[in-house]
């Protein structure tokens, strides 16, 4: 057992003692962390929304799938560096470890330098091609423009908590972002009220709040002892960990990548009912955006706890941790996704003063939220073996499951039922085809590797 783990307070030790209070105390600060990363956007929509009106509230609520499809892909990439730093800070390989984490820096800054290019260079013409109505495509270009020069700092504040997650801390990564969170609530007050800047005011609050969470974090292991300690001379792209990273990472990447893809389909076609719908859709979508990194905390939490006992070899103690999971994420999800439903117009009222605008979010919601449950348990299978090494085969079932079946519903169902709350029907649908296909490979998985570990 690696000795930092007992001298610093805020590691978690994953491979021994009881399981549920540890994945408890590891979620909660993760959740909360999402939570706030989320509110960095949702904050820009409630100020643009309430101050500014309804076409900057569906431009900057209408960049967000298309956001996720340009920036998920290399966040994806960080489960391989949180995968690979977790199995050998548990096995206590100093050595490999230390090499992972700058490899991982140094593939974080890397990354939002060409994402920030990219973005900054494509927004228009992904926009044009989403169909973004006339009236707001300006403001939306803006606003994506602006928010991806601030991506080095993203991506490095994602790399950097995802190694520090890999040692069970997931606490400084939450005070990191409740001083910048805070920060980018003032900067919005302050540029959209007071300076009268509007879209362009809340995207530069983000990169300021952006630019702050990334210096924290990558102090915190600037001054951390031991095996994760952070020297920038160091840095570099070293083969074998990269490697290993992608072979984790990159399919859990493209994941992201292609279902992001699959929401942006469906916000072309929230985009046809025009921008009423555009608007309660962007709410709507930012209340479920708080339903997910809630739950996904959890999926983290199993990743990670998975990971380090798959590092010394604790089998049977990594099928108690995918049972507890699944007990926290059924209980977690029915509490707030029945409850964001519950008082859907209250919170959608947050966001706008439009009560055609509250009513069409409040339609999306019944199929997004009191469902979630399932999302939150097809999620965890993919997680657990993650954890254990197996990215491809869970990325392309979740990819033929989710992607495949919302592809069919867009084009080949929904014209014929042209409803927004018809169009919502696809996410619980596609959620329990794919539950059934991860179930079945896990099962076959597991298998493998305990025979493995048998007869090695």
């Amino acid at each position: 057992m690696n000795t930092q783990q007992k001298k610093n307070k805020y590691e978690i030790d994953m491979c021994n003692g009881s399981i549920l209070d540890k994945l408890v105390s590891f979620s909660i600060p993760l959740m909360l962390s999402g939570i706030l990363q989320l509110l960095f956007n949702a904050v820009d929509i409630i100020v643009v929304g309430r101050f500014t009106g309804s076409e900057a509230l569906a431009a900057v609520g209408s960049t967000t799938a298309l956001i996720n499809v340009f920036v998920n892909f290399f966040i994806g990439i960080s489960l391989g560096a949180n995968v690979l730093a977790a199995r050998y800070y548990a096995s206590g390989k100093d050595q490999e470890m230390s090499e992972t984490v700058h490899t991982a820096i140094t593939l974080a800054a890397i990354s939002g330098i060409i994402m920030g290019i990219i973005g900054i260079a494509a927004a228009r013409g992904a926009l044009e091609l989403m169909g973004t109505p006339e009236n707001v495509l300006s403001l939306s270009t803006l606003y994506m423009r602006i928010y991806f020069i601030g991506m080095p700092f993203f991506m490095l504040y994602n790399y950097g908590a995802a190694v520090l997650r890999a040692v069970g801390d997931t606490k400084r990564p939450l005070f990191f972002l409740i001083v910048s969170g805070l920060t980018n609530v003032v900067l919005n007050l302050i540029l959209v009220i007071r300076f009268q800047m509007g879209v362009a005011g809340v995207a530069i609050a983000t990169v300021i709040s952006q630019g702050i969470s990334c210096v924290l974090v990558l102090r915190c292991l600037y001054r951390s002892e031991g095996s994760y300690q952070l020297r920038f001379s160091r840095l570099g792209m070293r083969a074998r960990y990269v490697k290993q990273i992608f072979q984790v990472g990159v399919p859990a990447g493209i994941q992201s990548t292609i279902i992001n893809f699959s929401n942006v389909l469906l916000q072309s076609s929230v985009n046809s009912f025009g921008s009423v719908a555009m608007a309660g859709y962007a709410a709507a979508n930012n209340i479920f955006g708080f339903l997910y990194v809630s739950v996904n905390s959890i999926t983290q939490a199993c990743m990670s706890f998975t990971s380090q006992n798959y590092g010394v070899r604790k089998y049977k103690r990594m099928d108690k941790i995918l049972l507890d999971c699944l007990g926290l994420t059924v209980v977690v999800s029915l509490l707030l996704g029945g409850g964001s439903y519950l008082f859907g117009s209250q919170l959608l009222h947050v966001y706008t003063k439009s009560a055609d605008v509250v009513a069409c979010g409040v339609e999306i919601m019944l199929y997004t939220t009191v469902t979630y449950f399932l999302c939150g348990i097809m999620d965890l299978f993919p997680g657990a073996l993650r954890g254990m090494g197996h990215s491809t085969v869970p990325m392309i079932l979740s990819v033929i499951g989710t992607v495949g079946t919302r592809i069919v519903w867009i084009y080949g169902i929904f014209p014929y039922h042209r409803a927004l709350d018809f169009l919502f029907i696809s996410y619980p649908v596609s959620w329990m085809l794919t539950i059934v296909m991860q179930m079945i490979c896990f099962y076959f998985v597991r298998k493998r590797e305990y025979a493995s570990m048998k007869t090695g």
